[in-house]
């Protein structure tokens, strides 16, 4: 049998970097993570747990954006560059399995993206409140888990376009609409439900995105003097964010076996 030779490995992660991150993308994003991260924290004038979520959420505002934003060009226009161009047919050659040649596009085009985003952020909240992030380093994670999974999403979906099409620049653009689309969908079920007063669409909405969820529960954005529409529990919110994940993983197994069993290249 025969067996994963970390060397191709390595080399095929080594062109990803160098296709994803070439000068002076990695210096601009880091600065734009930096600069929106010091820039837009809020303490929110509270206390406690809800200080830490509101100073994380507060600090996910820009940078969040600029990440999406860089891991949808990683993902789209660089792996649907390296299809165009033949690229991926090379690696195809090198003694690696599919997946792993997958693995290592992804490795680069999420994982360094993802790593600098985090880094910086938590430094950040660190240096800004470490009397607040310490104590309730569970809340933070949470805040992050939540509003995360719904751009990783997103990012899966993107792969199945870039693989089905075969084109980064159409799937780029199939991506950034559909973000925004959904946006604007979620928007408008809130407003309906705030409306007829019904929990049913913020629920809905929780799913896809865990963060609305989160929200509620902390209780940040009533819009009635005495309370909120839906207030989930803990355990809903866990739930939620766990359920995000499962679908985050589901569409990325897809976009892995469509990779390896039916990508005719």
């Amino acid at each position: 049998m025969r067996k994963t030779n970390g060397r191709p490995f390595l080399e095929v992660f080594a062109s990803a970097l160098h296709e994803d991150y070439r000068f002076p993308i990695l210096e601009i994003f880091a600065f734009l993570y930096a600069l929106g991260t010091f820039t837009f924290a809020s303490f929110g004038g509270v206390e406690g747990e809800l200080a830490a979520y509101s100073l994380a959420s507060s600090l996910l505002g820009m940078p969040l954006f600029v990440f999406i934003i860089l891991i949808f060009k990683n993902v789209a226009f660089g792996l649907g560059s390296d299809i165009e161009k033949g690229i991926v047919q090379t690696y195809f050659s090198y003694p690696l399995k599919r997946r792993w040649i997958l693995s290592a596009k992804l490795l680069s085009a999420l994982g360094v993206a993802f790593l600098l985003f985090f880094t910086i952020q938590v430094s950040a909240l660190y240096i800004l409140a470490p009397e607040i992030v310490l104590p309730y380093l569970g809340t933070v994670l949470l805040t992050y888990a939540a509003n995360l999974s719904f751009p990783l999403q997103i990012a899966g979906i993107m792969l199945l376009v870039t693989l089905i099409l075969r084109r980064g620049g159409l799937a780029l653009v199939i991506g950034i609409v559909l973000y925004f689309a959904l946006g604007i969908v979620t928007s408008l079920i809130m407003v309906v439900s705030l409306a007829t007063n019904s929990t049913l669409g913020l629920q809905i909405i929780s799913l896809i995105s865990p963060n609305v969820g989160l929200a509620n529960y902390y209780s940040l954005y009533s819009p009635y003097p005495n309370g909120q529409l839906w207030t989930p529990t803990f355990t809903e919110v866990l739930f939620l964010v766990g359920s995000s994940y499962v679908v985050v993983a589901s569409i990325f197994l897809i976009g892995y076996l469509y990779f390896c069993r039916r990508l005719g290249l």
